[in-house]
């Protein structure tokens, strides 16, 4: 679903009743210059990329700053010192959490400094915000995909290319990630009660190494012969899934369900490394951060929880531009 401005969103209406998008450039005008810091999983993924753009977009037509700063790759190790560098300057943070446990305590920090405090992406906790339960529930809002439901969609998508029967198993990164795990829940879940002639099999976790996911592929067609399908929970899972089907000699054979589009992704749906990808919309979590972190600014409420939309994208309607502008910007 293509949301254009902030009025065609059902959760964001009183936001948009409050700031107005057509009058946003003339306020911003006489506004306190608010500092918005995005802090990524990492920095280099098309789909953080994507998402920055979407939050400048946001950024440059409210008249704010936007500070983009984050780790290279996607561990709490290295993006807790991002964090902690910059808690000093921002108004606001934005940042998609590398683990749900872990950056607790960290953003705790900032929200203990004054910092206002919202979730892209993923989570801390358990997702659920503002409710005076728990020791994760102090972010004012989550901005994200339904990964549960995009998980579901992976396995229609995934059930409906192996013809509704058959092994097929998930290659993931690793637990405690919340959007990946959840991405794993609504797989499974869609595959029990809707495709009883699926077997799921054991999950293969490869800490984002797709030379490793490519080796487990090859290990679990090993062990099963007759396996189906791969649904790789994140690009860097999938890709390494489809180089391992190449490998093995089963491509057009074992089919590949990827969840993300990034440009690669239109050479490896025409080349047949991947079949189905489930593109998300980084560029509108992105825009309706900076837009929420902003309202929250200037004094006005903000939902605790926005959801965006998914576009599943394979052969058939790559090429179309209605589908293709959903693919993930590098």
């Amino acid at each position: 679903m293509e949301r254009r401005s902030i009025l065609k969103a059902t959760a964001l209406a009183s936001v948009a009743a409050a700031i107005g998008l057509g009058t946003v450039s003339a306020q911003a005008q006489d506004a306190k210059k608010y500092s918005i810091a995005l802090i990524p999983g990492l920095t280099t993924d098309a789909f953080y990329i994507t998402m920055r753009k979407g939050a400048q977009a946001a950024a440059d037509a409210l008249g704010v700053e936007l500070v983009f700063q984050g780790a290279p790759d996607f561990n709490p190790v290295t993006q807790v010192p991002v964090l902690d560098a910059v808690i000093a300057k921002p108004s606001a943070i934005l940042i998609a959490p590398t683990d749900k446990t872990q950056l607790i305590e960290p953003l705790r920090k900032a929200h203990d400094a004054g910092i206002p405090v919202i979730t892209v992406d993923t989570f801390i906790g358990t997702g659920m915000y503002q409710t005076g339960a728990g020791d994760a529930d102090f972010p004012l809002s989550y901005i994200a995909s339904d990964n549960v439901l995009g998980g579901k969609m992976a396995a229609r998508a995934l059930a409906a290319a192996i013809g509704g029967e058959g092994k097929v198993y998930v290659s993931n990164v690793k637990p405690g990630i919340s959007t990946t795990d959840q991405r794993e829940e609504g797989f499974k879940a869609a595959m029990a009660a809707e495709f009883p002639k699926v077997t799921v099999l054991e999950t293969q976790f490869n800490d984002n190494d797709a030379n490793k996911a490519a080796s487990q592929l090859q290990a679990v067609f090993a062990r099963n012969s007759d396996l189906k399908g791969v649904f790789g929970a994140n690009l860097f899972s999938a890709l390494g899934a489809g180089n391992g089907v190449q490998q093995a000699g089963q491509s057009g054979n074992i089919r590949v369900v990827a969840f993300d589009a990034p440009t690669s992704i239109v050479d490896n749906i025409n080349s047949g490394l991947v079949d189905v990808a489930i593109a998300q919309h980084p560029a509108e979590i992105g825009y309706y951060g900076v837009v929420s972190a902003f309202a929250h600014l200037s004094g006005q409420s903000i939902p605790v929880s926005i959801g965006t939309g998914f576009t599943v994208i394979d052969k058939t309607n790559v090429a179309d531009p209605n589908v293709a502008k959903y693919v993930y910007s590098d």
